[in-house]
């Protein structure tokens, strides 16, 4: 019985892949598979650059990532040292301030005094 079932399946799977080879023209197969050939081509080329990029990246990473961390250390030490040059100019502020309360020109007045351009703005 099984040996019936087997044979049923490969003669049924036979006339199935003969009727496949009756809707399709040999000549669009083998277009097909050139068009295949092409883009696995294409494809292998790209891979082979895509990996030396990778490999270059790595590489440039590796080099300048040394001097990176040394810079953002040193950057949060700068950052240390100007925050507490900042509190103790606050601190210093509010003493002349307590001492004397017209050292510091308000507002309305500071813009009267302070006639230096702001390099910050186009021109």
């Amino acid at each position: 019985m099984e040996e019936r079932e087997k044979q049923s399946t490969k003669e049924a799977s036979e006339e199935v892949s003969q009727e496949f080879k009756t809707l399709t023209k040999e000549e669009d197969l083998n277009s097909l598979k050139q068009l295949q050939y092409l883009i696995l081509g294409r494809l292998q080329d790209s891979n082979a650059v895509l990996s030396h990029f990778n490999e270059y990246s790595e590489h440039c990473f590796d080099e300048v990532s040394g001097d990176f961390s040394r810079n953002a250390c040193l950057l949060k030490s700068m950052k240390g040292d100007l925050d507490y040059i900042f509190q103790k100019l606050r601190g210093m502020k509010a003493k002349i301030l307590a001492t004397y309360p017209d050292a510091f020109p308000d507002e309305s007045t500071r813009e009267a005094l302070d006639q230096r351009p702001d390099l910050e703005l186009p021109q």
